[in-house]
């Protein structure tokens, strides 16, 4: 038995696949249909995979409601590391290392992309199997997807020796390549497409970290030392990780190592990077149209359409990517959907909040989503889960009008504390003291009203928290 932990790495922020994906609502936690999401696969694969025990989530600050959502929906429990700000893969790995082996234990870590989709999970798991037994020996192995074709967006590895069937040292790593080296490459033979995936005892992670890059090392062990831990997350040192430099383990450990390995995995595999990825791998119709939603279409041919607040209709039109949001809708050529991400840098400059921020947002106690924003007024559709409360506050500038759609409602309105259940209502004045929980065993659900000269989230002034989020 191996012992093996998987380590889930979701600092990234997935821009290019605006605007389904923004800023704080990155793609490994998009609605994907039916309520998966790339994270929730990640971490339910991780689970399935033999020996494995509890995961380990590395991800941002920002993101860190959307990550214990999803594992409560999943029925997974794992340790939280919070980071102050990414920086890459190498310290990530690092920080999950030293928190493995708290209490003296030192197990296998199978570093996991929470971005990424795998078909085939046994061929993965027998992969798993064979780079498990590499590790026990020492080797810091890297798993390879074999190519389809000559692909210019991932990195190469190219195998080396044979360490027995069809495991190899690793001869060199290759940038993402043109297109004519790409196929060169195909052509010759022993390439393989750089996952991102890796299985390594934490112990010689940093044994090797600390040889090659002594500046990550010291850096995040300070960090880790310096962490603080609450019920649910660990937060490390922000000074200390903030002190070290941004590099992929890649660069870092495996272009430098000689304790470098490679099982080569045949099985579909993308990093969804791109609409055009999503298109490559949805079920077409007869007409070459991938369609997600409520999508209507007439003489439309080798389309990819998502749709997920209203109907989409499309005619004559042929190799477009069209996705609808709430507050945006993306169109374009299939073959230049990669220059979102000119749209998305003009956003930014102008600060606008449609790359930013998602209508859908998660907090420790459920989430909300607005529905309707126009000038003095806002309404959202508020989720409290069991058990759960919000905290004890006020607002200068609005009030607001809850309606309860279904479960029950404990509001604390001034002095008043009351109970509220379907169809009913309550009224919060401007600058009134209150507080929402759900004392009952089903989600509450409810709609909020808000009215006044300023409705911006920081119009919030607290004065009791059970997450710690007071003043």
């Amino acid at each position: 038995m191996h012992n093996i932990a998987p380590v889930i790495l979701c600092g990234g922020s997935g821009t290019r696949l605006w605007p389904l994906s923004r800023e704080t609502y990155p793609k490994q936690f998009v609605d994907l249909g039916g309520g998966r999401t790339l994270f929730k696969d990640t971490v339910l694969r991780a689970q399935r995979t033999p020996d494995s025990i509890e995961p380990v989530i590395v991800c941002n600050e920002a993101h860190r409601f959307y990550v214990t959502a999803e594992l409560y929906e999943c029925g997974v429990y794992g340790k939280i590391l919070l980071e102050p700000a990414p920086r890459n893969t190498a310290p990530a790995i690092a920080l999950a290392a030293f928190a493995l082996q708290e209490g003296g234990a030192d197990p296998l870590m199978l570093v996991l992309p929470s971005d990424h989709a795998i078909g085939d999970e046994s061929a993965f798991f027998e992969g798993v199997k064979q780079a498990a037994a590499l590790a026990e020996q020492g080797y810091i192995v890297t798993f390879g997807i074999e190519p389809t074709g000559p692909e210019t967006g991932f990195g190469y590895i190219e195998q080396g020796e044979t360490l027995g069937d069809g495991v190899f040292r690793t001869a060199r790593f290759v940038e993402k390549p043109a297109a004519d080296v790409a196929a060169a490459m195909l052509a010759k033979g022993g390439y393989s497409w750089n996952s991102g995936m890796f299985l390594l005892r934490a112990s010689v992670y940093l044994n090797e970290l600390e040889r090659f890059a002594p500046q990550i090392y010291a850096a995040c062990k300070a960090a880790w030392n310096g962490r603080k831990d609450d019920k649910a997350f660990s937060r490390p040192d922000s000074e200390a990780f903030l002190s070290s430099p941004s590099d992929s383990i890649d660069y870092a450990v495996m272009e430098h190592t000689d304790l470098a390995a490679v099982v080569p995995l045949g099985v579909s595999w993308s990093d969804l990077g791109s609409w055009e990825a999503f298109y490559q791998i949805g079920q077409r119709d007869d007409c070459g149209n991938v369609c997600s939603g409520d999508v209507m279409t007439e003489g439309t041919e080798d389309c990819y359409f998502n749709a997920n607040h209203r109907l989409v209709t499309a005619i004559g039109v042929s190799g477009l990517v069209v996705v609808e949001t709430q507050d945006a809708v993306l169109v374009a050529p299939r073959d230049q959907v990669q220059d979102v991400k000119k749209i998305v840098g003009r956003l930014q400059r102008d600060n606008r909040p449609e790359c930013r921020q998602h209508p859908l947002v998660y907090r420790p106690w459920g989430s909300y989503e607005t529905l309707v924003m126009d000038g003095r007024f806002q309404v959202k559709r508020i989720i409290v889960n069991p058990g759960a409360e919000l905290s004890l506050q006020m607002h200068h500038h609005r009030a607001e009008h809850w309606v309860v759609v279904s479960g029950t409602a404990e509001v604390t309105n001034g002095d008043v504390v009351r109970l509220f259940t379907e169809n009913q209502s309550t009224y919060i004045p401007v600058g009134t003291m209150h507080r929402l929980k759900n004392p009952g065993v089903i989600p509450l659900v409810l709609i909020e009203i808000q009215s006044g000269a300023y409705l911006g989230e920081d119009d919030i002034v607290r004065f009791a928290d059970v997450y710690g989020r007071e003043g």
